[in-house]
């Protein structure tokens, strides 16, 4: 079959690999009809996330079931199903409570209750390194699917692909970043980062009734965007100083109700930004969660939706303490509350696939990956077809 595969940072190419094949009872196969490139696969193709062997890359895809382990008891042979990012047994103490993205039984080899940097991760996801389980991904032909008992949700035949896709990791975790505010309708949301998982955070603001949603970016081509889907207001971002008066002046002072960093450890950064890392040992900067923790009023709450793989220095205790702020973090817990977002998608009061600017085939995943990372042509999302 035809597969995305990493090979090395800057390296994924589409490969002829072997086929998958059912591993356990409770295995599915999936023939997989749409995916897309997120932007935590970038962190693989920067190498900001290591892996040392090539793996078949993403977590966002759906398809068509091919084959069913013995023990599959809701799905056959022809259904379609989307499939959420994290692999969770459904099981274990952390499943049973709501935390699938912390599964006892998903990441044998890395798993533990520590959160460490190389050791003692979280459970297991799709195509994102050894780390987290070693599972192939679902930029191929085909996929195998564990635990597809937990996982797979069917897709209403009235849903096309792209209306659905985006309910195995974007929108969801856009939601979260959302629900974790607390919401009760008419605050104030400032998201920072308008790409994919910000703006699923704006849509998800407007399902909570925020009363001014404002988004920040460092690029004028995705703040048109999303004000022009969505309405919201805009800050385009120059430098932090700036941008948190500005956000401030538009908040009476106050700063807003819920900041979600939709941005994670690799924001456009400069020579300064850089150089503070590298003698501080570490991965790219958490410039965007200080300017959420700035911009934030007290007491209220930052949602950090973006990846922060490692630890960093001068980390602002004293200004979370003195500010009382709520911090929210982690990864999306899919599979409990992907049910109700696909309602949300099925009445038509959400609509995801308006923010994708670039359809390709799988056989152009390099180039694919390349304008996703470099912000080029206008990109915002790229879906791949791995059958064109």
């Amino acid at each position: 079959m035809k597969a995305a595969v990493f090979h090395s940072p800057g390296k994924i190419t589409c490969d002829q690999v072997e086929d998958p094949i059912i591993q356990d009872p409770n295995d599915i196969i999936l023939k997989v009809t749409s995916t897309a490139i997120c932007g935590s696969d970038l962190h693989m193709y920067s190498g900001g996330i290591p892996q040392l062997r090539p793996m078949v890359m993403g977590h966002e895809f759906m398809g068509i079931v091919e084959d069913t382990g013995i023990n599959i008891t809701h799905l056959k042979k022809g259904d379609r199903v989307v499939v959420p990012f994290p692999v969770a047994c459904g099981g274990c103490y952390f499943c049973q409570h709501d935390l699938p993205t912390a599964c006892e039984n998903s990441n044998p080899e890395y798993y533990g209750p520590e959160g460490g940097i190389l050791t003692e991760k979280g459970g297991g996801m799709f195509g994102y390194t050894d780390l987290y389980g070693a599972y192939n991904g679902g930029q191929a032909q085909y996929v195998r699917v564990p635990y597809a008992n937990f996982g797979p949700r069917k897709v209403p035949e009235n849903l096309t692909d792209e209306q659905a896709l985006f309910l195995t990791d974007i929108f969801p975790t856009g939601y979260t970043g959302v629900m974790w505010g607390d919401l009760k309708g008419g605050e104030t949301v400032a998201i920072f980062g308008a790409g994919p998982v910000g703006s699923m955070a704006v849509k998800s603001a407007v399902l909570h009734n925020a009363g001014k949603i404002i988004v920040i970016d460092t690029l004028q081509y995705r703040l048109d965007q999303i004000k022009n889907l969505t309405g919201c207001e805009t800050i385009l971002w120059e430098d932090a100083d700036s941008t948190i008066e500005q956000l401030r002046d538009m908040t009476d002072g106050r700063g807003a109700d819920l900041c979600i960093d939709a941005v994670g450890f690799e924001p456009e950064r400069n020579f300064a930004d850089r150089a503070k890392a590298l003698l501080n040992f570490e991965k790219g900067s958490i410039k965007v969660l200080e300017a959420c923790m700035s911009g934030v009023r007290r007491g209220g709450i930052v949602s950090v939706l973006g990846v922060y793989p490692v630890n960093y220095d001068n980390f602002k205790v004293g200004q979370i303490f003195d500010k009382g702020i709520t911090l929210r973090a982690g990864q999306c817990p899919v599979h409990t509350i992907i049910d109700k977002l696909l309602k949300y998608v099925e009445s038509g009061q959400v609509k995801l696939d308006d923010i994708i600017t670039h359809r390709l085939s799988l056989d152009e995943v390099a180039k694919g990956y390349e304008i996703f990372d470099k912000k080029e042509d206008g990109c915002v999302k790229v879906v791949l077809d791995p059958w064109k």
